[in-house]
């Protein structure tokens, strides 16, 4: 008897003109269409934001990371819990980063090593020790539908030499990761690396793929490199990747961003961007970005976005009382631009696959633009 993969990618739309396409995500959680944007879950919770309400505004897909929940709360206890899906009480599909990133990020308080990366715990300083093996046991523990490889981002700007150096080691890692990988209900997803160089991009694919697995993510973009830049990257990166698998692309969630990728061939996207700006004050609509306590709100009693469907919108919470709320410390404020972004990027993502699906990506996008302040 052939086991069919825990992780399916079914492509139902080219776009003729772009790299765009529409497909649907199989998950042993349910099916998902794509293009897809992810909510960010780091500790096991989407900040602010119940499950039912996730649901509620079309969320699908939720990411929640290795490293954070690897320090805290263990995952002996998530495991006694009988998996993420139970201990957060989320029945979708669940997607966790490998850890590499957030190892990447210490700085000074990690080291690099062919076994894995010894780093001080942010929490406590405890010393602590991570590699493709343990990434691997983790995530299993966890129970996630997506498992990402434990990979080594490569900073930008890096030279040559380094970049390979740690191209290589992403791929030596991976191997590790899929040989350790055992269950059969999850599906391992590889991490594209390179840097900003052509030659090493096209390396990383070919060693990749070589590999098989049932998804891959471009990697080590939108770590501060010009966005022309990461364009490019993308050009030369997404067509290379199998046709018949998921393509994912790590900690972008701006609209601009998510457009270009979508253009480029992307079909999954995540990013705290939606929910800290939302902390910080700021709301995301069709006309760009709003700072809710910029004076200019205090008598505007319209909502934040016209004909938009989410929670705050369609229950006529005005720009001047959530702008009072934000002013005043009230959570409730918070929680307005919270699930008025998430839904904003939701719908964004719906209304780019329904233009695909007929035909009219270019117009959409250039419709998008010609209104869009960044």
């Amino acid at each position: 008897m052939v086991r069919l993969a825990a992780i399916t990618y079914e492509l139902i739309k080219k776009d003729k003109t772009t790299g765009a396409r529409a497909g649907i995500l199989h998950t042993p959680h349910g099916s998902f269409p794509t293009p897809i944007f992810m909510p960010v879950g780091t500790q096991a919770s989407v900040k602010g934001v119940s499950p039912d309400e996730l649901k509620e505004l079309g969320a699908g897909v939720i990411l929640s990371n290795t490293y954070h929940l690897f320090l805290r709360p263990g995952m002996e206890l998530v495991r006694e819990a009988g998996g993420l899906h139970r201990f957060m009480h989320w029945d979708r599909a669940i997607l966790t980063d490998s850890g590499g990133f957030q190892v990447f990020s210490l700085g000074e308080l990690r080291k690099i090593t062919e076994e894995g990366v010894i780093f001080r715990s942010h929490i406590d300083g405890a010393k602590k020790f991570l590699s493709p093996e343990i990434s691997m046991e983790v995530q299993m523990a966890l129970g996630s539908d997506i498992v990402m490889a434990f990979d080594e981002c490569v900073p930008y700007p890096a030279d040559y030499d380094y970049a390979k150096r740690s191209t290589d080691r992403t791929t030596r890692w991976a191997k590790r990761c899929k040989e350790t990988m055992t269950s059969e209900n999850q599906g391992l997803f590889a991490i594209v690396q390179g840097g900003m160089y052509e030659d090493l991009r096209r390396k990383s694919v070919e060693e990749l793929t070589t590999l098989d697995f049932p998804g891959y993510a471009v990697g080590g973009l939108s770590v501060g490199e010009p966005k022309e830049i990461m364009y490019e990257m993308l050009a030369i990166t997404v067509p290379l990747l199998p046709e018949n698998k998921s393509r994912y692309l790590m900690g972008v969630g701006t609209p601009d961003y998510l457009m270009e990728g979508v253009l480029h061939g992307i079909d999954m996207f995540d990013c705290v961007f939606p929910t800290r700006v939302a902390r910080n004050g700021m709301a995301m609509t069709w006309q760009g970005r709003i700072v809710i306590k910029n004076a200019v709100h205090t008598q505007e009693f319209s909502v934040l976005d016209s004909g938009c469907g989410c929670y705050a919108c369609r229950n006529g919470f005005t720009r001047a009382y959530i702008r009072h709320l934000v002013r005043a410390g009230e959570i409730f404020g918070l929680r307005l631009l919270t699930l008025h972004n998430l839904y904003f990027l939701q719908d964004f993502m719906k209304k780019m696959r329904a233009a695909i699906l007929e035909d009219r990506f270019g117009e959409f996008r250039e419709k998008f633009y010609r209104s869009y302040r960044r």
